[in-house]
């Protein structure tokens, strides 16, 4: 962070993906109320997760981040907050089973209510209105009201954000998360499928395992770590006036923090080091991560690093991957050298999501598993071939049997995408293909 640094400063530079909202004034004290509001995260928390990443930084741990593409005001109960914590769980199970390392589990989640957009406005029909913002911002139907930027829904995200914290530290830390419940969390539509039977398998060496434990004398029921998980938030801070309302002081280090998730992103569209959100985020203390595209160099990956992470604080710093299938290993392999070369403890993730979409014959924004996994592994050549630790994923997943992604070991064709195509943006997987993923995942780490 550097001397003239405040949680404001942002505001003098070029600020990219801001809505326009109609009215200034309105803006300015809903943003006022979300200043005086509790945090919802707090600067102990988020210590918590920069160690456990400067763990994943130096090749002893994976990162495992996943969850909604973008979160939804319409459709929120706590029934699907669990079951999409649920598929995480999972997944963290199996690589950390498969492959025997620690998984550091972050959620898309308690926050993911904004998306950038490739336009500032929509045509249908000869009609024009702003793009969907996300429901921070707007509405997705396509009408005049809907599609203005109302900055009550600032609030509004706060306060669903805070609802779904409460749910998720109350499963994580109140025996859903138990592993002797692991074959619970195995869904009937999962159970059924190839992944639910090959997870059930990882279940019973689970419980084999602790067994096993119990039969040597240890007592299970006095080890936290078997019945709870840290479980930490995330999401792409796109929208600057929230994330400054929610900034607060650590009383006990006197260091700034985004209090609205421990570890936010900065996206491939404003990830420029010379612009507001690189300059907001170089100023707050929580792990940050940034993505990185195919038309990324090593020179601006540098510079990057450099305003964002300049003491080379392991865990600091995720730079997030999204090169797309084709072009990923030969694109990756100089930034991870030029990278290691500069001694920057970066945690290296793969986003195989963004890189891989197109649409359908069915007329259908969709991604193919086949290439999601391709781009997993051309991330982990290249990380072999740089000498450099594959740290982590970064998936789009939902808990429900969506048809939004082909393919898969049980494999949804074209034809059967309308079937559940439900999302608000992108195409997410479901918990059959997330489960998929994970093993196969678990396969290259071992």
């Amino acid at each position: 962070m550097t001397a003239t640094w405040t949680p404001t400063s942002w505001r003098s530079s070029t600020a990219r993906q801001q809505p326009a909202w109609p009215d200034p004034g309105h803006l300015e004290a809903v943003l006022k109320d979300l200043s005086t509001v509790p945090p919802l995260v707090f600067a102990g928390e988020v210590r918590n997760l920069e160690a456990q990443l400067a763990e994943v930084a130096a090749g002893r741990a994976f990162l495992l981040q996943a969850g909604d593409c973008a979160e939804s005001f319409s459709d929120f109960s706590a029934d699907m907050v669990r079951d999409k914590l649920r598929v995480i769980l999972q997944m963290a199970v199996v690589l950390q089973y498969s492959a025997g390392v620690p998984v550091v589990k972050v959620g898309r989640i308690a926050g993911q209510f904004a998306k950038p957009r490739s336009a500032d406005v929509e045509t249908v029909d000869g009609v024009e209105l702003p793009s969907f913002r996300g429901h921070m911002v707007n509405d997705i139907a396509f009408d005049p009201a809907s599609r203005g930027a109302d900055p009550e829904r600032l609030m509004q995200a706060y306060h669903q954000s805070a609802s779904t914290l409460n749910l998720l530290r109350a499963f994580t830390k109140g025996g859903f998360a138990d592993l002797r419940r692991v074959q619970a969390w195995n869904q009937e539509f999962v159970a059924n499928s190839p992944e639910g039977r090959r997870y059930d398998q990882v279940a019973a060496g689970i419980d084999s395992a602790l067994r096993f434990m119990a039969a040597c004398g240890l007592d299970a029921d006095h080890q936290p770590q078997l019945h709870e998980v840290d479980f930490f938030t995330s999401h792409e801070a796109l929208i600057l006036g929230y994330e400054e309302a929610l900034t607060r002081r650590d009383s006990l280090t006197g260091d700034w923090y985004d209090c609205s998730a421990h570890m936010l992103w900065i996206g491939e569209r404003t990830r420029n080091p010379d612009e507001a959100h690189v300059e907001f985020f170089s100023g707050v203390r929580n792990p940050i991560g940034c993505k990185i595209g195919p038309s990324a160099t090593p020179d601006e990956v540098l510079a990057l690093c450099e305003r964002l992470n300049p003491e080379r604080r392991p865990g600091r710093l995720t730079l997030i991957t999204r090169m797309g299938a084709a072009k990923v290993e030969d694109t990756l392999v100089p930034i991870l050298e030029s990278v290691a070369e500069a001694g920057h403890p970066v945690v290296w993730s793969c986003d195989p999501m963004h890189g891989n979409t197109f649409t359908s014959d069915s007329g259908h924004k969709t991604r193919h598993v086949d290439d999601i996994m391709t781009e997993v592994a051309g991330f982990f050549r290249a990380h072999e071939r740089a000498g450099t630790w594959a740290g982590g994923i970064h998936i789009e997943l939902t808990g429900d049997d969506v048809t939004e992604c082909l393919g898969g070991s049980a494999p949804i064709e074209d034809a059967d995408l309308s079937t559940r195509y439900e999302t608000m943006c992108d195409p997410r997987l479901n918990a059959a293909q997330s489960l998929d993923l994970a093993f196969q995942v678990a396969e290259l780490l071992t």
